[in-house]
Parts: structure tokens; sequence; C-alpha cells
């Protein structure tokens, strides 16, 4: 028979409210600015396409033009595999699965780009572009599910062009029934908050010409100047110009060559994987951890064309960039060419399926709390919910083989991966 223990306390009821008195302030804080990750689909690439070269069936064009490359650079799974250095038993799996989203899907976000793509152009060549752009998006029933535009940034020379071609595109798209659900905006090359600020003042002001609710529109801020990682203060820039979006800010994208070129990185070192851009980009995370805003890595400009010798080592390169990326929880990137695609998906596609079995097996010895060979706590069962549900996002895995080996289906990893620490 176990013995009783008598408890005893010291502090009486009214220190506990005092407490809460004490950090009510901050409790109010941190819910307003670390809300967590919305749990939403992040795109796993951007896909950046010039405003002039944008048309109707852009994005089939992308996947068939990846299609052809593999046709005929790597025709079969074996050969891409060994381009690749996938294993064995993830080249049959990968490569079909990475036809069949070039088929079914072949770009995730696409951003039809009015800014270092597109040049200085006369203004009603710009406005056709934009209007053009925005009425192709509204009509076409195979739009990806994430597009937008990127406009030129809020410096004195091209403020009021960006701000024209924004509204030109924002209306256009009003006009034709409305604003799509996967709407992204990208603010490049930013300097101050300031410039945040007001970018996000155009959007509220749109919003209340159309009668919208109030935050319908988000935005991308591009880190691609020194100042926007490290202000003259020597406080981080980045951390500010969350702030000052006021819940617009979405993501923090980087940009790979603006950024080296500013800090005197030499062309030939100018690359995703150069200490300068890990640095930034470990700013950037740290800045928009809890915050509810995602980052994204940058581009290579190496691109996969000419004979299949050449092609094969850009392959290779993007692959293990992609690889790279992941691994460091940069979960999405810049993609600039059709050839880029395949390399894109199966990298993705291998990180998630090749970690996919042992982490099925930790949720399910988790949410069972029986003992396997690893002690999970509830952090890295969000961790795990979060690495699943992003596989099932982009087609890595499928809903059934997740559900059998971590015994959840999709509304339980949500909800796991949902839970915030208290």
């Amino acid at each position: 028979m176990s013995r009783q223990e008598h408890v005893r306390t010291s502090l009486g009821g009214e220190v506990g409210k005092e407490v809460d008195g004490l950090l009510a302030p901050v409790d109010a804080e941190l819910t307003l600015r670390y809300p967590g990750d919305p749990g939403t689909r992040q795109p796993v690439h951007t896909v950046y396409v010039p405003g002039d070269v944008f048309a109707e069936g852009t994005v089939r064009e992308w996947g068939d033009r990846a299609l052809a490359a593999l046709d005929e650079h790597a025709p079969d799974a074996a050969s891409f595999a060994a381009v690749l250095g996938l294993p064995d038993e993830l080249a049959e799996p990968v490569y079909t699965r990475v036809r069949a989203k070039l088929e079914r899907e072949p770009v995730e976000d696409l951003r039809v780009d009015f800014e270092d793509g597109y040049g200085h152009r006369p203004d009603a060549e710009e406005d056709e572009d934009a209007a053009r752009a925005a009425r192709l998006l509204a009509e076409d029933g195979t739009a990806p599910p994430y597009l937008g535009v990127r406009v030129k940034c809020m410096e004195a020379g091209v403020r009021e062009r960006g701000i024209r071609t924004l509204d030109v595109f924002l209306t256009g798209l009003m006009t034709a029934g409305g604003l799509p659900e996967g709407l992204n905006l990208t603010l490049p090359k930013v300097t101050y908050a300031e410039q945040v600020g007001a970018f996000a003042r155009v959007l509220d002001a749109f919003e209340r010409a159309h009668g919208l609710e109030p935050g319908r529109l988000g935005f991308e801020i591009q880190i691609e100047t020194s100042q926007a990682i490290l202000a003259a203060d020597g406080t981080a820039t980045v951390a500010r110009m969350i702030q000052a979006a006021g819940g617009r800010a979405t993501g923090l994208h980087y940009g790979t060559f603006d950024y080296s070129a500013a800090l005197g990185v030499s062309a030939a070192h100018q690359a995703p994987d150069h200490p300068a851009a890990d640095h930034a980009k470990a700013v950037m995370q740290v800045a928009a951890a809890g915050t509810g805003v995602r980052v994204s890595d940058g581009s290579t400009n190496v691109l996969p064309v000419g004979p299949t010798a050449q092609v094969h080592d850009a392959w290779r390169l993007h692959h293990r960039l992609t690889r790279r990326a992941l691994a460091r929880a940069y979960h999405q990137g810049w993609d600039m060419h059709p050839g880029h695609l395949p390399t894109r998906y199966a990298a993705v596609f291998a990180f998630y399926r090749e970690g996919f079995a042992q982490a099925a097996a930790r949720l399910a010895h988790y949410t069972a709390r029986t003992q396997g060979d690893i002690l999970d706590e509830p952090a890295t069962a969000r961790a795990l919910s979060g690495y699943l549900l992003r596989g099932l996002h982009c087609g890595a895995l499928d809903s059934a083989e997740v559900t059998a080996a971590s015994g959840l289906t999709r509304p339980g990893l949500e909800n796991l991966a949902a839970v915030r620490p208290q």
C-alpha cells in the first residue's frame, strides 16, 4: 500500500496573480509577434518568367521542356539515378514521381517578373504586359497553385513604376473575378524597414479601394542587400522588416547574385552555398523563426543546357544545392530554367522518401507512447509531423503509405504539427 504524501505550499494565490499581471504584456507580445508556422503548404520552388515572355501555356511549356530534357539526357530511372547518385531503392520511385509531377503540376509557384528579368520599358509597354499577365493568370484553368508578380522596388527612381505595375496587375485580377487564393507578391531590393512599411501601406490602400478584408494581401521580402541583414546601427534589419510589414510578410527570399555582389564576391563564386550566403540565410532564418514568415533559398545561374555531359554537370550541381538547402531547413528555392525542374523535384522527393520510414516510425512510437530507439519530445514530434506533411504537399509521399506507417491521417499530422509549446 502506497503512502499518501502530505503536500505543503508556501506561496499564496496572490503571487500567481501578480506574476500574471506582470507578464500580461509579454504574453500579448508573444501571441502577436510569434504566432508560429501557418501550417499551410509551402511551394518547393518559385519560377520566375519575365513579364514580356509570359504567355498562355507558359507553365505547360516549362513542363514539356523539362520532360524533353529527361528524354534526351536521362531517359530512364537508372540513368537519372546514376547522374545524381541516387541509391538503387530510390531510383524508380523518384524518377516515376518526377515525370508524373512534370506532367501534372510542373510549376508550384510562378512569379511574373517586372524587375531584373524584365528591365526598364516604356510605361505603356509595362502597363500592357502587367494587364495581360493578370488576364492570362485569371483565365488559365491550369495555373499553378501559387502565382503572382515581382514588381520594381521602393527606391526613388523606380518606386512610381513599381506601384503602378502592382496596381494594374491587381486591378486586372479584381476585374477578372477576384484575387486567387494562392496569390504571392514579391518586393525586391529592400534596404530599410521603412520601405516594407510603405509597400504595406500601398496594399492597405488597394484593399480599402476594393472593400477587401484588411490584411488580405501579403508579400514576400527579397533579401538582396547587405543593409537588409545588418543595419548601420548594428541591428538585424530583417527582423525589423518583418514587423514593419504589419502582419503582411509571408516570406523572406534570398537573392543570390545581388547580395553576393553587394559584398564584393566575384562572379565566379556567387552561389547559394558561399559563406556569405550561408550567413545571410542564417540571420533570415532566426529572424523569421516563430513569426509565420517562411524562408526561401536563392538560385543557381548554371543552366542545364548544351551537350549531355554539360547538362549532367549542371544537374548534379543543382541537385546538390537543393539537397543542401533542404538539410538546412530552406524548404523553397528559385528555379530559373525548365531544365532545373527535374533535379528540383528529384532532390525534394528523395529527401522525403529516404527519411520517410524512420520519421513515420518515430511518430508511431510517440503517439502510442511506446519506447523506440529514440526518445522524442513534443518539439521533435512537431518537426516529424511537419516533415511528413511537406512530403505529402509536394507529392513525394502518398497519404495511404503515411497513414499505414505512422498511424496518423493528414488531419492527425496537422493537429500534431500545430501543437505549440506551453
